[in-house]
Order: structure tokens, then sequence, then C-alpha cells
């Protein structure tokens, strides 16, 4: 990782460009990611390398976008969220990492908001995921690698491997490949483009490797 300091009009340092109306406060930032017009990425938040981040984006302290990433406008990528590597996230995707909110200045919950392990729902998003324009994603869901979300899909759930899932509550309808050029309604699929091969085994639900 890189450490982003000021060099002219914008900083740069590694090959990694931050446009001058962005504000980027993380020192942990990959070679050859550029981060556009008023993103903000905070200091503790961590950016990978090869990372497109779109104007009007928010990475907060704590959040993990890993390699590859883009990051389209308007995205607010939050504590508790983990994106894997190759993850895309359209424009207006909203994360969420609280599965009980109210205001930490409310005097009745103040206690709880002290400690971060009382509140906070993590959420993880594993490699080769592509989340629509406007999706939403509630706190404490995993996207299996390469699933699909479709635009305006609202995510109550864990969602399986190479899945495709649509509409709100966010439901399966088909099975893609890694690269996503082929959709088979049953998971016996077979691209050609990406050598990607599945069966029922391949399709269920496994927790990314640590």
């Amino acid at each position: 990782m890189a450490e982003v300091k000021q060099s002219g009009e914008s900083r740069q340092l590694a090959e990694v460009y931050v446009h001058p109306a962005a504000l980027v406060e993380s020192e942990t930032v990959g070679a050859g990611t550029r981060v556009w017009a008023y993103a903000h990425v905070l200091r503790g938040a961590t950016l990978g390398r090869n990372c497109n981040v779109g104007d009007h984006c928010f990475i907060e302290t704590g959040a993990v976008v890993g390699d590859n990433v883009t990051v389209k406008n308007g995205v607010c990528i939050w504590d508790g969220v983990t994106l894997a590597d190759d993850v895309f996230v359209g424009p207006m995707v909203c994360f969420t990492n609280d599965r009980s909110p109210r205001s930490p200045r409310m005097p009745e919950v103040h206690g709880r908001y002290e400690e971060k392990s009382n509140w906070l729902s993590e959420t993880h998003v594993e490699q080769g995921v592509a989340i629509g324009a406007n999706a939403t994603v509630l706190p404490g869901i995993r996207l299996g690698r390469y699933c699909v979300v479709g635009a305006g899909a609202v995510v109550t759930r864990d969602v399986a491997p190479h899945s495709v899932v649509v509409g709100s509550p966010a439901r399966q309808i088909a099975f893609t490949c890694r690269c996503g050029r082929v959709r088979s309604a049953t998971p016996q699929l077979s691209c050609r483009d990406c050598d990607t091969h599945l069966d029922e085994t391949t399709t269920q639900y496994q927790h990314a490797e640590s």
C-alpha cells in the first residue's frame, strides 16, 4: 500500500491518483487506484490496488476494499463493510451496518453506541460480486462469490455464490458464471469465456476462505 501525499494539483504516489476535488485521508491506498471528484476516504479505511472510486463516494473508517474494485458514483461504504477483490458496486448502492439503528445521541441508546460490538453488523461481499444500481444491502449479509444483485434489489439475507437475485426482497432467478455472460435457470452451466463449470456442489453457499 502507498501513502498518499500532496503532489501538484492532485495527490499521487506510486501511481495512486486523487482528483484535486477529492479528500483521501487514509494512508492505506493501493498502487494504481484512482479516486475521483468529491469522494472522501477517511483515515483508517483500506483501499486496495487498481481500484476506481467514482464521484461523491464516501468510504468510512473501518471499511475494507480489496483489489480491482470498481465503486461507481454516489456509493457509501461504511465501517464493517468488506469488499473482496474484483467487486463491482453500481451507482447509488446502499450498504448498511446497524440492524436496530437509532441516533447515538438519543439518551435511551447512548450506552449501546459506546461500544461498537453492541451494534455493528458486518457485511461481506465476496470476490467478483456485481451489485446493480440503487440496490440496498441490509446489515449482516454475505454476498457469495460472483453473484449478481439486480438494480434496485433489496437484499435481506445471504446470497449464494453465482446466484442472480432481483426484486424486493431479493429472490434468486438464475445462476451465472464468473464473467457474467452466461446465465442458467439451473446450477448446471459452462462458460468458455471464463472457463466456469458449475453444478449443485459449486453453487452451494460456502463462506469465503480466510
